[in-house]
């Protein structure tokens, strides 16, 4: 029997726990269904720290044999932002769980409860893209990919946003109880399947706390334009710098090239043209300062995740026309 624990910490939001239990238990009944089965083939149990300095207690176990500790360890989001301090006693658990095999998994700012434990040092991770900085400043030897929805390391699993619970959920008992189980319960619970990605949905939040007011003015500039004149000789003009120098301190200061930061600025906005639906995909490149069209499309593409059409039919407000 599979048994996934899922970790209530202070703040943790109950209706991501309470959510992924009802989606597991009836995986497992469509499991056992499928196998002609009389027990459910897994079981969901909640761990809370109860006591302080004392490791999470069992206070709900679906069924099975209560005292088997987890295969798998959820952490699950809060709509309280990361926490602001580490749990020794959390934090030991965790380690204990994860040394006798157990895979680690966190959802949203579940990633700063599993980054205490140190085992998130040169993987690559996932965590709600608005706390992407907060992240990297805690953790630095993790590698931060909010672009992501879901980064599985097998033995360490992290999802991004609130909802990133659903993915995470199914993507577990695809693992475990096989596809076709994923599927139905996906079903059942009118869930798009695990497919989606972070990037769909991210805006873009640019780096402008790095104490460098060259490339900060630089930055201010390209935003008051739009992004329309992009040419390294004129951003360098700008900052009062070389052109190799403004380059180097460019991606020292925001993490990216010119060319990345001014293309996520562009798409940035073509995102809310697409949103609104009154301009053709075409005039969208064209007001957001591409010439070529075929070239906005490969940019945006990479990006996001979607075609600007994909892109369109996903998240358009109504009264939007259809794309061309």
């Amino acid at each position: 029997m599979l048994h996934i624990g899922v970790l209530i910490y202070p703040g943790a939001q109950m209706a991501a726990v309470l959510g992924m239990t009802d989606l597991f238990r009836v995986a497992g009944d469509i499991a056992a269904r499928r196998h002609d089965q009389d027990v459910r083939p897994l079981m969901v149990s909640h761990w809370r720290a109860a006591t302080p300095g004392q490791g999470p207690e069992c206070v709900f176990a679906s069924g099975g044999d209560e005292g088997r500790p987890p295969d798998v360890c959820i952490l699950p989001p809060s709509l309280e932002g990361p926490p602001v301090q580490d749990d020794p006693a959390t934090t030991d658990w965790l380690l204990s769980q994860h040394q006798r095999g157990a895979t680690l998994a966190s959802v949203c700012t579940g990633a700063f409860v599993l980054g205490a434990t140190g085992l998130l040092a040169g993987r690559s991770v996932t965590t709600h893209w608005t706390y992407e900085a907060a992240f990297g400043a805690r953790f630095p030897e993790a590698r931060v990919n909010t672009d992501r929805l879901i980064l599985d390391e097998d033995d360490i699993i992290t999802a991004g946003g609130l909802m990133a619970w659903t993915d995470l959920a199914l993507a577990l008992i695809d693992r475990h109880l096989g596809a076709e189980v994923m599927i139905e319960a996906a079903r059942t619970f009118l869930l798009d399947p695990p497919g989606r990605e972070q990037s769909f949905y991210s805006g873009f939040s640019p780096r402008l706390d790095h104490q460098d007011p060259a490339v900060l003015k630089v930055q201010h500039w390209l935003s008051d334009t739009e992004a329309k004149t992009v040419d390294v000789a004129t951003l360098a003009a700008q900052a009062g710098l070389e052109e190799r120098t403004f380059l180097r301190r460019f991606h020292k200061a925001t993490g990216m090239t010119s060319t990345e930061y001014w293309q996520r600025l562009r798409v940035a906005r073509a995102r809310n043209l697409l949103q609104e639906g009154l301009l053709s995909t075409d005039q969208v490149a064209w007001d957001v300062g591409y010439s070529d069209p075929s070239a906005f499309r490969r940019v945006f593409n990479r990006v996001v995740g979607l075609t600007p059409a994909e892109y369109r039919n996903r998240f358009r407000g109504r009264g939007g026309r259809d794309d061309i």
